[in-house]
């Protein structure tokens, strides 16, 4: 068998649970090694965006926030969701101004990556946005925010010593950290 081909076969499929975020699918399966089994399958609406705002001091900015599912207060970079059927720019572009007020001149892609790919789809986009301007904040009504500009190498060192979780945050960081080298 190819490498690339699906060894999974699918009996049975249930939905179980479904709301304006998320769907949940309970699978009845033959596994790749050919025994019964069940997997479950957390089907995201919205794509996950992620944004670097890189001023030209090499300042960015953090978003701080309570973060319910894992009952703990979250440093991270601007961040959001994006509609599954439109542009994740101009989800990034919204989401920028809505948690910092900030507005971007230029942007660049720098990665796509699955988030948990072991039960769910969620694919996250991430973006380097430069030539900033301040605005005005719109945070949503679900949010409490507060906003950080610090020194990027901060945040990076924030990222090594752990004190940022987030993945979101830590893949971004990391993998502009290697492009600022270049």
């Amino acid at each position: 068998m190819e490498a690339e081909q699906n060894p999974w076969k699918i009996t049975g499929e249930k939905n179980v649970y479904d709301n304006n975020w998320i769907n949940v699918t309970h699978y009845d399966v033959i596994n790749p090694s050919g025994g019964k089994g069940i997997y479950g399958k957390v089907h995201f609406k919205n794509h996950a965006i992620a944004i670097v705002p890189l001023d030209e001091e090499g300042n960015t900015y953090l978003v701080g926030q309570y973060r319910f599912t894992v009952n703990e207060y979250s440093w991270e970079l601007p961040e959001g969701g994006a509609p599954v059927n439109t542009n994740p720019l101009e989800s990034a572009k919204r989401e920028l101004l809505e948690e910092t007020g900030l507005i971007a001149g230029e942007w660049t892609e720098v990665m796509q990556m699955h988030l948990s790919n072991s039960v769910c789809d969620e694919l996250a986009y991430v973006y380097l946005a430069r030539q900033l301007q301040q605005g005005i904040a719109e945070p949503e009504e679900t949010e409490q925010l507060q906003v950080k500009k610090l020194p990027f190498e901060e945040v990076y060192n924030m990222v090594m010593d752990g004190s940022i979780k987030d993945v979101l945050t830590i893949a971004a960081v990391l993998k502009v950290k290697l492009l600022l080298a270049k």
